[in-house]
């Protein structure tokens, strides 16, 4: 029993022992804690005073330093306030002296003034003199001389009224015949000139072209059988062929240098080639036209590039090659245009105007020529719309539509024209009138056979002694065919003179083309 008393009270004992170590073990971990808390805590305070003097110290280094930067800008303000108030004080010295001046001015204006009244008080009182003096002189005048002032001046001004009037017609009329006498001398040396700087051979075109045969045989096969290659030619062509007795030639005969040109490369084609048939001949023709249509823009471009013209209408181009074709009074127009373009220019640099504009003119004048077969009317009037509607300056269309003074002139450089265009025409050789007047009379039968509704195509043959008419197979029968030839005739005796007789040949045919393949 005692022994298990002992034995609990040492299990208590030794319990209590374990406690109290245990706990004294724990006290001393929170002393060193607390004295680790401590010191930290200290660390920090002496971080915290040190940081703080530091940031004392910063904020009195920035407060000195801004301190300091307040001072000197106050210190310029100061300077340029005292620079400010000098300018302004000198400004009121100026202003003051300016016062002072002013008032000195003012001064002395008044006393001029004050003069000016005493001078015009005294000038009145002359004037009022003067006027006495005048009236008498006047009616003193008026005794002596028998007639009132009124009387006398009207004389005098009559007087004086023939006298200037005589001076002034003898002085305009010296001024006119002096003017006219240099202008005369001037404009025959500026002619003179611009003729003598150019010169130009004048070949008289023919209205005949001839083709030299390889032999005499050539010409039954150009003929054909009963002369069917001969006529399907000059169908094709418009132009007559005459074979003579002149061995190895054969004329073509025709007005129209275009279509005489076409007959001519025709005929030597088919002599090249050897295959003459109705046929070949129509492949042929058709082939030359082409190349003539070639030669025509060729033509056209080689005088735009010869002046070195810049900005010409395709449409100018294709009028100036076709005019290398036609011809003026025996003169091919082209080279006619080429010379009054020439001649223009010349004249139009001597009067130191625009050579260029007067060139332009003096080149497109005529263009009208090349289309006067299919436009009615003057051929300076359709050049003119041509020019204006390609572009043309307003300048240059005026001086071609007034060329042949249908128009008034709008500038210098419509005068100009037609004095080139003269020169240009008037020149020894330049021109033939009985060569024109046959073509124009054959331009003229052509045109009354194309008047007639139903007509194809129109031939002048035999210098005009026939006028060929291809009609439309399916627009007129054949007893409207001799009708139109009726009618054909009678008004070409109405409206033409011609010697002799005319054979009107109206041809109505029917062509049926089919291929075996």
């Amino acid at each position: 029993m005692f022994e298990m008393v002992y034995l609990i009270s040492g299990a208590s004992i030794a319990l209590i022992l374990i406690l109290l170590y245990f706990l004294k073990k724990k006290i001393g971990a929170a002393r060193n804690i607390m004295s680790e808390s401590q010191k930290l805590w200290d660390k920090a305070m002496k971080e915290i005073d040190a940081e703080r003097r530091e940031s004392a110290l910063k904020i009195k280094d920035e407060i000195y330093k801004r301190r300091k930067e307040f001072e000197l800008e106050m210190k310029r303000d100061k300077i340029e306030l005292e620079r400010v108030q000098n300018k302004i004080n000198l400004k009121y010295e100026d202003i003051e002296k300016k016062e002072q001046r002013i008032e000195d001015l003012k001064n002395e204006l008044q006393q001029k003034e004050r003069e000016l009244l005493r001078a015009g008080d005294m000038l009145r009182t002359n004037e009022n003199k003067l006027k006495n003096i005048y009236t008498e002189l006047i009616t003193k005048l008026e005794n002596i001389g028998g007639m009132t002032k009124e009387e006398a001046k009207k004389n005098l001004l009559e007087t004086l009224s023939d006298e200037v009037r005589l001076a002034n017609e003898k002085w305009i009329q010296k001024v006119e015949e002096d003017t006219r006498h240099i202008a005369k001398e001037k404009s025959i040396q500026l002619i003179v000139s611009a003729m003598q700087r150019y010169t130009a051979e004048q070949v008289t075109p023919h209205s005949s072209s001839v083709v030299h045969l390889p032999n005499e045989e050539m010409k039954g096969r150009i003929i054909g059988k009963e002369g069917r290659n001969i006529k399907a030619l000059e169908m094709a062509t418009g132009m007559e062929f005459v074979i003579g007795d002149t061995p190895e030639i054969i004329t073509i005969s025709g007005f129209n240098p275009v279509r005489r040109e076409i007959a001519r490369r025709t005929l030597e084609k088919l002599i090249m080639d050897g295959r003459i048939n109705p046929t070949r001949i129509e492949e042929t023709v058709a082939q030359c036209e082409k190349e003539i249509e070639e030669n025509i823009q060729e033509y056209g471009k080689e005088a735009a590039l010869a002046f070195n013209l810049q900005g010409v209408h395709s449409e100018i181009i294709t009028m100036l090659g076709k005019l290398h074709f036609r011809t003026s009074y025996s003169q091919n127009v082209l080279e006619h245009s080429k010379e009054v373009g020439i001649f223009a220019r010349m004249i139009a640099e001597e009067l130191g105007l625009d050579g260029d504009i007067a060139l332009r003119a003096g080149l497109f004048h005529d263009i009208g020529k090349a289309v006067t077969a299919e436009v009615e009317g003057p051929h300076a009037i359709i050049g003119a719309d041509i020019a204006k509607k390609c572009g043309e300056d307003p300048r240059v269309v005026n001086a071609i539509a007034a060329h042949h003074e249908e128009v008034p002139f709008t500038s210098i450089y419509g005068p100009i024209v037609v004095i080139a265009d003269t020169i240009s025409a008037s020149r020894p050789g330049a021109r033939r009138e009985t060569f024109t007047a046959y073509v124009k009379r054959l331009e003229k039968l052509e045109e009354i056979g194309r008047s007639f509704d139903g007509v194809k195509k129109v031939y002048a043959l035999q210098a005009g002694r026939e006028l060929r008419v291809i009609v439309e197979e399916e627009y007129l029968d054949d007893e409207k065919t001799m009708v139109l030839a009726r009618e054909l005739a009678k008004r070409i005796e109405q409206e033409m003179n011609f010697p002799g007789q005319i054979k009107v040949n109206v041809i109505r045919e029917k062509r049926a083309v089919e291929y075996a393949r």
